[in-house]
């Protein structure tokens, strides 16, 4: 097997990411622990190469002075030969292994393999998740994460472990030289680890707060730029450039604190590297000028001290690199691990939609808030086939009940039920494949207009696409579409959102991929708001096809567009305050009619628009 196949770099992960930093280390890197035993391993033996260069050095030079200047080759043919094997294949083989095992079979495919299972489990947290944090920040949390658990491991497996083996090897080998000697090495890496040890937790402390700074940097920037026409609209460049920088000030004072520890690091790290030479190269002088070592254990020594602080530098500031990892681990850990807030029962069924009958059960949902907003005691069944239009002021609680009946949110109290299942007893993934919909603010992929339609049934044919174009009067304009790279028609991007479309064309495909979709159970939210009365006319025809034989409801401020329901709710201030047919409703001279009675074609307005509006007309 290849070593970039050791890994299966998009394998799930076992459960949600636990939030204590041992354990999440484990949820991540689980199925990848004997390919990274296996890198430890080969790093260990490189660094036992490593310290045995030194010695072979040694051995060398006691085998140079142990024969005369002109006999050196023939004399100690085999010592050299054995020199040159070393550092010409074993040397090279062994470092070049070590850098495979790190280059190909750990880092790219950690790396994605921690991205995937952060990724595949922030997309399973409920609407309120994202609805209470920057889309940048959370993007750049994801990555950050991975970026850094990656970084991590490469630097344990790659660094720590190889200069582990090259220390533990380097006191054996001075053992072997005088044990005084590699006594002093014991002492200075004593002193060496106590400096580790008290640097680290203040590096790791700094680095987790920069990586916080760094993340609202990026969050604030994304946030304006996604708003980029409201920014322009209002003329708030300098405002927003006022809030960047105020993010970027942030991140430059946790960089410069971060930079002034690291500085101190650094001073207090090369003035103990520059002690071990004197160390070890003036105790193997000393003891040679006792005659209690050859010339060959002082050159193996002032290699190893040469090699060994060299190291100090590299591996500090490596272990400098992996606290600070793993506080950007930690700060990422702290953004992304909550625990999901809709969650599937453990018993949770497919859902099975035979008929379409929706039943609201005394249905109460307030946002968990105490006052404003939401629904309350909601008791209404919906015929399988039926067409229910929806109707209130803004605020009222419509978009509330069609996110209950989609379970973007739990039921307070009451229950939802779909052909007698309870929503909140079968999979969110098999409830939302059977529910269509199309909202007022159309969301578009910055992908090209096929693949947005067949966001709805991504298994469709092309032909299929283009049909369900057609029936949303969205098919002439897609062709003649072309975005900034030359692409065409179908294959033509549609711009971050679908900036690079009108309202009504983005609806029109929006319907498209509902069409494409076909589910039994249609919710359209203010499905034509954006189309002009000439479109919408024109699309009616396919509407009316597309909601035969489904239950559909339907919201609308424009009262027109459901006269033709076969039933209408009003809702006002979260309660079911009427229900009928439009001509029932007209009869009656209530709420609905006072609606009728002023909108001419218009809108509905808030409550307090409609109570100005009813004073005015009395």
């Amino acid at each position: 097997m290849r070593p970039e196949t050791w890994i299966d770099p998009f394998s799930h992960a076992d459960g949600a990411p636990p939030r204590t930093l041992a354990r999440f280390l484990r949820w991540a890197m689980r199925g990848a622990e004997k390919p990274l035993a296996l890198a430890g391993g080969v790093s260990i033996v490189a660094g036992v190469v490593e310290v045995l260069a030194a010695l072979m050095l040694g051995v060398v030079v006691d085998a140079a002075l142990a024969s005369e200047a002109g006999n050196v080759f023939s004399d100690q043919a085999g010592i050299l030969i054995l020199a040159l094997l070393f550092f010409l294949i074993v040397r090279p083989v062994t470092m070049g292994a070590n850098a495979a095992m790190q280059s190909i079979a750990i880092a790219p495919n950690v790396f994605n393999l921690v991205l995937s299972r952060l990724h595949r489990y922030t997309l399973g947290q409920s609407v309120t998740f994202f609805d209470d944090d920057f889309a940048g920040r959370i993007a750049q949390k994801e990555m950050q994460t991975a970026r850094a658990l990656t970084d991590a491991v490469v630097e344990v497996v790659q660094t720590v472990l190889f200069a582990l083996a090259s220390v533990v090897g380097a006191i054996f080998m001075l053992g072997t030289v005088d044990w005084r000697i590699a006594g002093g090495l014991v002492l200075w890496m004593a002193v060496y680890l106590w400096m580790i040890r008290y640097f680290m937790p203040r590096v790791r402390k700094r680095s987790k707060a920069r990586a916080a700074a760094r993340a609202n940097v990026s969050g604030q920037v994304v946030d304006t730029v996604t708003n980029i026409k409201t920014v322009k609209l209002f003329a708030h460049a300098e405002h927003e450039d006022r809030a960047a920088l105020g993010a970027m000030g942030g991140l430059r004072d946790r960089t410069i604190e971060f930079g002034y520890l690291s500085a101190l690091f650094r001073f207090c790290l090369m003035g103990l590297a520059g002690i071990l030479p004197i160390l070890l190269v003036g105790g193997a002088l000393w003891y040679w000028s006792q005659g209690l070592v050859s010339a060959g254990d002082i050159a193996a020594t002032g290699a190893v001290s040469l090699r060994l602080a060299q190291m100090t530098g590299w591996v500090s500031f490596t272990l400098m690199a992996l606290y600070a990892n793993v506080g950007e681990v930690e700060d990422g850990m702290r953004t992304l691990t909550p625990p999901h807030g809709l969650i599937d029962a453990e018993d949770a069924t497919d859902l099975a939609v035979e008929a379409g009958e929706i039943a609201f059960r005394d249905v109460t949902f307030g946002y968990g808030r105490e006052e404003g907003g939401g629904v309350r005691d909601i008791a209404l069944t919906i015929a399988p086939g039926e067409k229910l239009g929806i109707v209130g002021a803004s605020g009222a609680g419509k978009s509330t009940l069609v996110s209950l009946l989609l379970r973007m949110y739990d039921t307070e109290q009451g229950a939802i039920e779909i052909d007698g299942q309870d929503v909140s007893r079968v999979t969110q993934e098999s409830l939302r494949h059977r529910i269509g919909m199309v909202t007022q603010e159309t969301a578009m992929f910055n992908r090209s207009a096929m693949d947005n339609i067949r966001y709805g049934r991504p298994n469709a044919t092309d032909e299929e696409v283009y049909d369900a174009a057609r029936r949303a009067e969205a098919h002439e304009f897609i062709q003649d579409m072309q975005d900034h790279m030359g692409r065409k028609g179908y294959d033509a991007y549609l711009g971050e959102r679908g900036v690079k479309l009108s309202g009504g064309q983005r609806q029109r495909i929006a319907l498209a991929r509902a069409i494409l979709k076909d589910a039994p159970i249609l919710v359209l939210d203010e499905a034509t708001s954006a189309l002009d009365s000439e479109v919408e006319a024109s699309i009616q025809d396919a509407l009316e096809r597309v909601m035969e034989g489904k239950t559909v409801l339907a919201i609308a401020h424009r009262l027109s567009t459901l006269s033709s329901m076969d039933r209408i709710v009003v809702l006002d201030d979260g309660r079911i305050v009427e229900t009928g047919t439009h001509d029932d409703l007209l009869a009656r001279g209530g709420l609905y009619a006072r609606y009728w009675e002023r909108q001419s074609g218009g809108f509905i307005g808030s409550d307090d628009e409609d109570d100005d509006s009813v004073r005015a007309a009395e």
